[in-house]
This record gives structure tokens, C-alpha cells and sequence, in this order.
């Protein structure tokens, strides 16, 4: 339903002019605010009360987002606690993911209605607007939540346990069983000002991944085996990242979590069609090297490439020397834009940006690092480990590791590479 059809109900409803209504639900949708919310105030404003009838029943599965409201019956799966900032406001919110035998769908509480995970519910008047291209409930003020009469059966396990693999953005109220591999403090520029948070990687048996606690706690330092309950993950540089709160409990552990020591090796077309894996191994031939390889400049403020002496952010700056490659690698499968940072670049190299420096200055042509690189390189089978994103501009593997490989390569990285070569 578009903002057209809720103001023509609402202003018959109320029994005033459309076009008001229109644009006091515009104004509010303009500040993020969900529809039903946006609704309900309206009515407030205008003397027209905050209920509004009981919609009828629905399966989860049939919820779209083209539904209002709706009154569902079905099982907590999951809960989840954190702040957000809503219209210059910090509200406490309760989400996670509801279940019947239809199907699943995703929950956000404006209020606490004190259900926990488990709990069968009958929750009417239930607003839906969309998350992520995906219906979601919106339970507030005007939301009726009760047990429901019978238990409701469900193909989903119930409660937030996770191991990392299975951990994807969007994810909420989950709990890990995690051992910390590093860690950091770190101060950020946040809504507030400036903020401490932790950053760092916990790994289990099953996965690496990057998190953030935003409510900095010692028990996270490096070695640590700990239960970590109720965090939310989001999408970060193209992989899951574990997000703690205020909300979230770290409990150490007695026995010592098993982490997997090698990454995955999958080929290039499988990490390309995950959308983002943060430790992932391929092997393949290196076809060619791209433009901002070798010996290059980097902003002193936000450390962006530079180009032309010209910053995407702070203008016109005095560069700092750099050394990078980005390497086009083929598997047969895909191809992947490989970024070494300064010490990886230096070890194909042979020589650090000292080096590098005196090479151009002796040539009187920066390029000259970067074809001494290319002439190592290129042919050359590479094993390559690190954490893949992907995005509108293609796939980058930013490596950790990135080694010869005695694997024979791929005929079709074979032939990619005749092809490059005539």
C-alpha cells in the first residue's frame, strides 16, 4: 500500500481533508519512521484515538509488503536488545525472527512486551513495513501481544545459537561460542562525538569472522574463550561482522573453543557468488596488474589513494609514498582484483619503498616498479588467502597471504592468460 492509499484511509477515517493527512504521514516517513508508527501519530494529532480495527489473520508466509497491518500467531525464535537513534532520540528496541508452520519473518519491538524466545504468540495489529527488500512486523503501542492458545509448531530452531558459518547480515539476537584472535581499542568519530570501541577477530570451528564491541570490555582480549549472547551482525567491507552492545553478555568459558586453523579453499566463481567471505583461500594465474600498482601516494589525513595530487575527500595534498599491487588472478572459474598491501608488495618486489624510490628516481619513471612487479609476477600460479568483498565494481580479495602454488593452475587460467599475452 503507497503513502496515497494510507492518507485516503486515514482521511476518511478521521473525516478530514487528504491532502493534510498526506502530508503529515510525508513528513514523518521523511525521518524514518515506519508506516504504522507514522499512522498511529497521525490519528493522535488529530484527535482520532491509536487503535484502529483488528486485521484479520495471515500466515507468515503470506505477509508482503503491501500489507498494513496484520495479526499473526507463531513462536519467538530469537530476541535481541540494542539502542538506536531514532529522531534524536535513543530508544531501546527488542527484534529478532518470529516463526509458524508457513515460514519465517522478522520482528522489530518499539516497546517491551516481555515475550522470550520459545514463547507461542497471538500479536494483532502488527505493522509491516519493508527491511532489506524483505516484510518485517513492526510491534508498537498500538500492538496487542498474548500467548497464544496452543503451541505453535515450528521446522526452525529456536534460540540464538550460531556457529560463525552460519552467521549472515541481518542476524540478530544470536549467541557464539568464540575464541578472540585479536584485538584493539580504537577511537572513532561517532554520533556522539568521539568513541571508544574494540575491534578485532574471533574464531570458532567453523569460521573466522571480524567483530565490534561498542561497549568496550577487557574480557575480549586476545586468547580469551568466551560465550558471547545477543550481538547482531551486519555487513561490513562485503563479510558478517559480529556487533556487541550494551545488551550483550560475555561469559569466559573452562574448556578452550576449537578454531579452525586453514581457511576454505573455494574457487574464484564460489567466492564471487557468496557476495563476501572474510577468510577464504584461492589459487590461480596472475593475468595482469591494474592501473595503481606499485609505487603510488597516499593521503596523510584519510590514507586514499591519491591521483594527479588530488584526494577524493581532502582536495589537493601532499602525498606519503606507498607501495600496493592490485593483480587480476584467474582460476578457470572467475577472475579476482588481489590487493597486496606495503609488506606483501614489498616481498614480491624484492626490495621495500626505500627501494622502490631510488628504482624511479634512477629511471626518472615511477611506472618502473610497478613493470618490475608485473615481470615477477605475471604467469605465475598464486596461492592467495584473505577477505573477499563484493560490490558494483567487482570482486577484491585483500590478502594476508599470498605465496607460488605448487597446485598445477586451472587450463581455463591457462588459456585466459594466452589470451592476455597475444
Amino acid at each position: 500500500m503507497d503513502v496515497n492509499s494510507h492518507a485516503e484511509e486515514l482521511a476518511s477515517d478521521l473525516g478530514v481533508d487528504k491532502a493534510e493527512v498526506k502530508a503529515d504521514l510525508e513528513n514523518l516517513l521523511e525521518y524514518s519512521v515506519p508506516i504504522d508508527e507514522a499512522k498511529q501519530s497521525v490519528r493522535r494529532e488529530r484527535g482520532g484515538g491509536g487503535s484502529s480495527p483488528t486485521p484479520e489473520s495471515v500466515d507468515l508466509a503470506g505477509i508482503t509488503t503491501d500489507h498494513g497491518n496484520v495479526t499473526v500467531t507463531g513462536r519467538v525464535l530469537t530476541r535481541g536488545t540494542r539502542t538506536i537513534r531514532y529522531q534524536g532520540d535513543d530508544l531501546t528496541i527488542h527484534e529478532g525472527e518470529f516463526a509458524d508452520g508457513t515460514g519465517t519473518i522478522s520482528y522489530t519491538a518499539w516497546q517491551d512486551f516481555g515475550f522470550e524466545p520459545d514463547d507461542s504468540l497471538t500479536v494483532g495489529n502488527a505493522g509491516v513495513r519493508e527491511w532489506d527488500g524483505e516484510p518485517e512486523l513492526n510491534l508498537n503501542e498500538s500492538t496487542t501481544v498474548a500467548i497464544a492458545d496452543e503451541s505453535v509448531a515450528v521446522d526452525h530452531e529456536v534460540g540464538g545459537d550460531r556457529p560463525l558459518v552460519d552467521l549472515s547480515a541481518g542476524d540478530r539476537g544470536r549467541n557464539v561460542a568464540v575464541r578472540v584472535l585479536e584485538a584493539e581499542d580504537k577511537t572513532i568519530s561517532g554520533r556522539d562525538g568521539e568513541t571508544e570501541i574494540r575491534e578485532g577477530v574471533v574464531g570458532d570451528g567453523t569460521a573466522k569472522l571480524p567483530f565490534t564491541d561498542w561497549d568496550p570490555r577487557p574480557a575480549l582480549d586476545p586468547g580469551a574463550d568466551l560465550r558471547i549472547e545477543d550481538v547482531y551482525v551486519r555487513e561490513f567491507r562485503g563479510v558478517p561482522s559480529i556487533n556487541l552492545t550494551e545488551f550483550t553478555t560475555v561469559t569466559p568459558l573452562s574448556d578452550p573453543v576449537d578454531v579452525v586453523a586453514d581457511a576454505p579453499r573455494v574457487d574464484v566463481a564460489e567466492a564471487v557468488a557468496s557476495g563476501g567471505m572474510f577468510d577464504v583461500e584461492v589459487l590461480g594465474n596472475v593475468l595482469e596488474l591494474r592501473d595503481g600498482s606499485g609505487l603510488i601516494e597516499r593521503c596523510p589525513e584519510c590514507g586514499r589513494v591519491v591521483q594527479n595530487e588530488q584526494c577524493r575527500s581532502h582536495g589537493e595534498v601532499d602525498g606519503e609514498d606507498d607501495l600496493r599491487v592490485k593483480a587480476i588472478l584467474d582460476d578457470g572459474t572467475g577472475t579476482v582484483t588481489v590487493v597486496l598491501d606495503d609488506e606483501l608488495t614489498a616481498a614480491v618486489y624484492g626490495g621495500g619503498l626505500d627501494d622502490a624510490l631510488s628504482a624511479a628516481t634512477d629511471a626518472m619513471d615511477k611506472d618502473v616498479v610497478a613493470k618490475d612487479i608485473a615481470d615477477s609476477l605475471v604467469g605465475g600460479a598464486y596461492r592467495v588467502r584473505g577477505s573477499l568483498s563484493v560490490d558494483e565494481y567487482g570482486a577484491t580479495l585483500n590478502a594476508t597471504a599470498f605465496e607460488p602454488a605448487d597446485d598445477a593452475p586451472a587450463e581455463g587460467a591457462r588459456a585466459a592468460l594466452a589470451e592476455v599475452r597475444e
